[in-house]
């Protein structure tokens, strides 16, 4: 089981920046994929960012450029940095922890921008 507190959202102009925390229960490294997810008001929810066990990255071609996740073993957190924000990134973002069998959500937080 695991258990993953974000944080780290808020308001922001356009063009601005923000970096969001996954903080996990357990090593984050025992983990099989660490993922961003968003969720906009009246939208599906769309998959951000991936990071596996190995270290590899992937990314949503709507946020490649700008968005990038990285993690610190010791703090057994998952970082979204985001840069040169838009309006239309402004959603709730969770992460979420994929084990073998199961998968684990965090409660979300908000990030919006606007000016």
């Amino acid at each position: 089981q695991v258990q993953l507190v974000e944080s780290g959202g808020g308001l922001v102009q356009p063009g601005g920046s923000l970096r969001l925390s996954c903080a996990a229960s357990r090593n984050i490294f025992s983990i099989n994929y660490m993922r961003w997810y968003r969720q906009a008001p009246g939208k599906e929810r769309e998959w951000v960012a991936t990071m596996s066990s190995d270290g590899s990255t992937n990314y949503a071609d709507s946020v490649k450029g700008r968005f990038t996740i990285s993690r610190d073993g010791a703090k057994n957190t998952v970082y979204l940095q985001m840069n040169s924000l838009k309006p239309e990134d402004t959603a709730v973002y969770s992460c979420r922890a994929d084990l073998t069998f199961q998968n684990y959500w965090g409660q979300g937080t908000q990030v919006t921008v606007s000016s």
